[in-house]
């Protein structure tokens, strides 16, 4: 019996306790709307400051109110700060309960999407807005937009792909002409320098060939002209031609003599007859 006692004091603490969080959550998102609706009235008069404390003081309060953190992102985008706004609708799709809420938070979400050029995103977004509310002809115009300037930009980007990939082929083709004319132009320059070093070498056997025959003819003409040099040192028995000839003058000379003998011996050994007188 004090078991069930227990059991009946326990539930009916539990029971209290629910029934006391419910009522600060009523009354917390009660103030949460009242806050949004100040927000409302504050942004309607153009006091965006005002407008945007409120807002952020609403979804302080309560995390029910998908309304705050979706009109704070309207203000957002309406004053062109698309990232803060991204961030506002993307919270109150995740806060939202209710699919006409979702919807609404897709579809803006979506439009920052647009606003960046990001047409892939938008297209998810918008697509997301129509599972929650299939009926929204503004959200399947939206999205029918954003598959047509999504497919303009994948088809320009293959164009420029297209362009670039020319675009590097023109490159390389220049480059090998380029690279071409100047192998030819290095190889003219080779060909002018062996042509220059072949003439040269011509040049100087021609010169050295005169060179060589002027010497020859030198050597030639500098014993007629009875010019003196130094005599060179001559291998051992080796006469100079004036030996030579001093030495055969010696030889004549005694030839001579010997043959004068001879002759004398010859004139004394003959008979002379006496010739008659007439």
């Amino acid at each position: 019996m004090k078991l069930i006692v227990i059991f009946v004091l326990g539930l009916s603490n539990a029971v209290s306790f629910a029934q006391e969080d419910d009522k600060e959550q009523l009354n917390a998102l009660k103030e949460s709307k009242n806050l949004t609706w100040e927000g409302n009235k504050d942004l309607s008069e153009n006091r965006f400051i005002e407008a945007e404390v409120d807002y952020r003081k609403a979804i302080a309060k309560s995390d029910k109110n998908p309304a705050a953190p979706f009109n704070l992102g309207n203000a957002y985008y309406n004053n062109a700060t698309y990232s803060e706004a991204f961030g506002r609708f993307k919270q109150a799709g995740e806060l939202a309960s209710e699919k006409p809420d979702k919807h609404k938070a897709y579809h803006n979400m979506g439009n920052v999407f647009m606003k960046r050029k990001e047409y892939q995103k938008a297209v998810e977004a918008y697509k997301e807005a129509l599972r929650n509310n299939p009926k929204d002809e503004e959200t399947r115009y939206n999205l029918a937009l954003a598959k047509e300037m999504l497919k303009k930009e994948q088809d320009k980007n293959d164009q420029n792909k297209e362009d670039e990939n020319q675009k590097d082929k023109n490159d390389q083709k220049d480059k090998n002409e380029d690279q071409k004319e100047n192998d030819d132009k290095q190889e003219q320059k080779d060909q002018d320098k062996e042509g220059e070093e072949g003439d040269q070498q011509d040049e100087n056997k021609e010169d050295n060939k005169e060179g060589d025959g002027d010497k020859k003819e030198e050597q030639k003409k500098q014993p007629e002209e009875g010019d003196k040099k130094e005599e060179q040192p001559r291998r051992p028995n080796q006469l100079s031609k004036q030996q030579i000839q001093n030495l055969l003058e010696a030889m004549q000379q005694e030839e001579k003599k010997v043959q004068e003998k001879i002759d004398a011996k010859k004139i004394k050994g003959v008979k002379v007859k006496n010739e008659k007188d007439w």
